[in-house]
């Protein structure tokens, strides 16, 4: 799976099977099967998911509190991640493939 990231993730915690690129550094037009958000970035990410997200792509937001899920309500969002607990994130992704974009 491609992986567009629009705020900052270390790569540790997604499988090199996936390619993930930074939003900020280029992507190619419509690549992304997956668009990482966080609370900073959610109007990066309205402003270019159709540039940078296939037709059919899944966006996953990283929620520092809970807070943030007022803020996110709004917007779309498929699923959601605390960011203490990325160390499961591939998990998420996996459960994502299974049942999103198969």
């Amino acid at each position: 799976m491609n992986i567009v990231t629009f705020g900052e993730i270390d790569d540790k915690y997604i499988d090199p099977k996936h390619k993930v690129v930074h939003f900020q550094s280029g992507c190619d037009e419509k690549m992304g099967d997956i668009a990482v958000i966080d609370i900073n970035t959610i109007f990066d990410y309205e402003e270019n998911k159709s540039h940078a997200c296939k037709d059919k792509y899944v966006s996953v937001a990283i929620i520092d509190d809970d807070s943030d899920y007022d803020a996110f309500k709004n917007f779309g969002i498929d699923a959601w991640i605390q960011r203490d607990e990325l160390g499961e994130f591939n998990s998420l992704l996996n459960l994502i493939e299974k049942r999103f974009l198969s």
